[in-house]
């Protein structure tokens, strides 16, 4: 049997590093990328490695949309001469970067930079790679819990991902008649090193969300991994244009 191929954006560290793993346990083979973090994002290969799979690394900012039709060759390439395939089945647009600032205080530019980062990036390098992409694959997005609740100091990083959860409705509607289904994702508070690591290493801020949510707790990397990993499993497939929150029941 084939083994099935994710290509994850972000795929270094914190969600993305997480996602690979738990894919790579399920028989998914890896085509990560990373900007700058080129030491952890082989690392990450050499854990997939050692345990079977097949991974590959390639350098991407997904802020720089020029990029993007090298950037498609490139994985073109790669398919060919690492995994003797044209194509492959998962796209997961992960990569992000966080931004707590007030509405009255976000700057132009911080705005641009979440524009270019969280919305314009997936938006033309999922247009780019949709030749590479199998018949009967799948995409997923993600966004976050912040769409859902309210919370001050992420006005523009929550309205790039509300753009993200429409575009994810229209991209299931016009990919469907190549089988391919398109979700987003909305993970809640996670302990990770994104934007500063300030859920993880604030004790304060952890338990108050904790206590607002259902479970107890703040989310872990491994809470988000085996979800997307559930999500592109054979299982999932009939779900389609949907977003699917998991914070564990946060603000309920």
């Amino acid at each position: 049997m084939t083994r099935k191929i994710a290509l994850i954006t972000g795929a270094s560290r914190g969600l993305g590093r997480n996602a690979a793993l738990h894919l790579a346990a399920a028989g998914v083979d890896i085509i990560g990328t990373y900007r700058s973090q080129a030491e952890e994002a082989h690392a990450v290969t050499t854990e997939i490695e050692q345990h079977g799979g097949r991974a590959v690394m390639l350098q991407l900012d997904v802020a720089d949309s020029a990029s993007f039709a090298a950037f498609a060759e490139q994985v073109r390439a790669i398919l060919g001469e690492t995994f003797g395939r044209e194509h492959f089945d998962f796209l997961v647009n992960n990569a992000g970067i966080g931004l707590h600032a007030s509405f009255a205080e976000t700057t132009e530019e911080q705005f641009d930079q979440l524009l270019n980062i969280q919305l314009k990036g997936p938006f033309f390098l999922t247009q780019k790679l949709l030749p590479l992409i199998a018949d009967g694959g799948r995409i997923l997005n993600v966004s976050s819990g912040l769409t859902r609740f309210a919370l001050p100091g992420y006005a523009a990083y929550a309205t790039m991902k509300g753009a993200m959860e429409t575009l994810t409705k229209y991209q299931a509607k016009e990919l469907g008649a190549r089988g391919i289904a398109v979700n987003i994702l909305a993970p809640g508070a996670i302990e990770t090193d994104f934007g500063g690591g300030l859920v993880r290493d604030n004790a304060e801020l952890n338990q108050q969300i904790a206590s607002n949510t259902a479970l107890g707790r703040v989310g872990l990397p491994d809470d988000i991994g085996a979800v997307i990993a559930t999500l592109l499993s054979d299982g999932g497939r009939w779900i389609n244009g949907q977003r699917v929150e998991a914070s564990g029941g946060m603000f309920l």
